[in-house]
């Protein structure tokens, strides 16, 4: 759901980041209005239920765990992809990041057997009105 915002995604933390600044709060309200399980796919881990999730509003949300060790995907496949479909388990799931590509839809209508949507948004504007329509849409 790389790491450029919220709905899973985020951003690496070591310290408090300044790319905090940029979360808009009226985005929480609405991930939360979505037809979702929300769940954070970050390299945040913990620290987005930290961080993240108050300023957007949001309760601590579930995460994907990476587990470690596992095989590369594949060339042009992102390293989430084969988390995030093993967490998915066959249900159908939307996937928002910046970092989304090609290889990365054709790997999963490869390896899922559900309806999957991989959307991307633009790390520089974070989530648009037109994105929460393509994901609320998605479900319907």
């Amino acid at each position: 759901m790389g790491d450029g915002g919220p709905g899973g995604m985020g951003w690496v933390v070591g310290v408090v980041s300044p790319l905090l600044a940029r979360l808009d709060p009226a985005q929480g309200s609405r991930l939360a209005a979505l037809p979702y399980v929300l769940v954070w796919a970050t390299t945040w881990e913990d620290d987005a239920n930290a961080w993240v999730a108050p300023r957007l509003g949001l309760p601590a949300l579930p995460l994907v765990r990476w587990p470690e060790g596992e095989p590369d995907p594949g060339a042009g496949v992102h390293w989430k992809v084969p988390g995030i479909v093993a967490w998915a388990g066959g249900r159908p799931f939307a996937w928002v990041d910046d970092e989304i590509r090609a290889a990365d839809r054709d790997w999963v209508a490869a390896h899922h057997p559900g309806r999957a949507l991989l959307h991307r948004v633009d790390p520089q504007r974070g989530p648009t009105a037109r994105d929460f329509e393509v994901l609320g849409a998605w479900v319907r």
